[in-house]
C-alpha cells in the first residue's frame, strides 16, 4: 500500500516536472521599423510675386527702373528706337486724353512719356471693375544702354461714385505698409487688386521694351 502510495506521489512529482519544462514558445516578431519623417515642402504662399518687396520705394516715392545693356548700339539708336516705343504706348486701345511724350532731350537722348490709361482688374458681361492709372515713364538713352524709370503713380477710382475720394497715391495705397499685413505674408483684400494689377503692368512695359531693343538690335 504505501509503495502504491509512493509510486502516484512519484508520478505526481515526474508529471509537475515535466509540466514546468513545457511553456509558450515567444514567436519573434519583425523589428519594429523606425519612423521616417519627411521633410515637407516650403508653402508656396499664395501671390508671392506681390509679397514684400514686390514695390520698391525711393525716397519714399514707389519707383521701378529697368536696366538694359544693348551692345553694339549707341546712344541716338537706342534713343530713336525708344522714341517710336514711347508714341506707339500712347496711342494703344486703352490709353485716356493726356497720355503723350511730354517732354524730349534730344542732346541728352531723354524721354518723357506721360502715361494716363485704364487698368482693368476684372471685365464681365455688363460688368467693369477698372481705374484710370497714371504714372511716368523717363527713359534715358547712352551709348550701349537704356534706363526706364516708371514713377509718379496714381490711381482714379470710382470718380464717378465717390469724386471727393477717388484720387490715390501708390504710396498710400499699393506700398508694403499699405497693402499687406506685419509678417508679409498676406495682401490685403481692399488694396490687393491695385498691387498686382500695377505691378503686372510694370512686368509688361518692361518686357515690351526689352523685345523692342532686341528686335532693333
Amino acid at each position: 500500500m504505501k509503495k502504491s502510495f509512493l509510486a502516484i506521489l512519484l508520478g505526481l512529482s515526474v508529471a509537475a516536472s515535466a509540466q514546468n519544462v513545457w511553456e509558450k514558445p515567444v514567436v519573434e516578431t519583425d523589428t519594429p521599423k523606425e519612423e521616417v519623417k519627411t521633410e515637407e515642402a516650403p508653402k508656396v504662399l499664395k501671390d508671392q510675386k506681390y509679397l514684400a518687396g514686390a514695390v520698391p520705394e525711393v525716397d519714399g516715392k514707389v519707383e521701378w527702373t529697368l536696366e538694359v545693356d544693348i551692345p553694339g548700339k549707341d546712344a541716338q539708336q537706342i534713343y530713336d528706337a525708344m522714341l517710336k516705343y514711347m508714341m506707339a504706348l500712347t496711342k494703344e486701345s486703352n490709353q485716356l486724353p493726356g497720355s503723350q511724350v511730354s517732354l524730349v532731350n534730344k542732346q541728352h537722348h531723354i524721354i518723357v512719356t506721360s502715361v494716363n490709361e485704364w487698368l482693368v482688374f476684372a471685365k464681365k458681361l455688363l460688368i467693369m471693375d477698372r481705374t484710370k492709372f497714371r504714372y511716368t515713364l523717363i527713359t534715358t538713352c547712352t551709348d550701349g544702354h537704356v534706363q526706364v524709370i516708371m514713377k509718379h503713380i496714381t490711381y482714379k477710382y470710382e470718380e464717378d461714385r465717390d469724386p471727393k475720394n477717388s484720387f490715390i497715391r501708390a504710396e498710400e495705397w499699393i506700398t508694403d505698409k499699405y497693402a499687406m499685413n506685419k509678417k508679409g505674408t498676406r495682401l490685403y483684400p481692399v488694396t490687393a487688386k491695385f498691387r498686382r494689377k500695377t505691378i503686372d503692368r510694370k512686368d509688361y512695359l518692361f518686357e515690351n521694351i526689352m523685345e523692342t531693343l532686341k528686335i532693333e538690335n
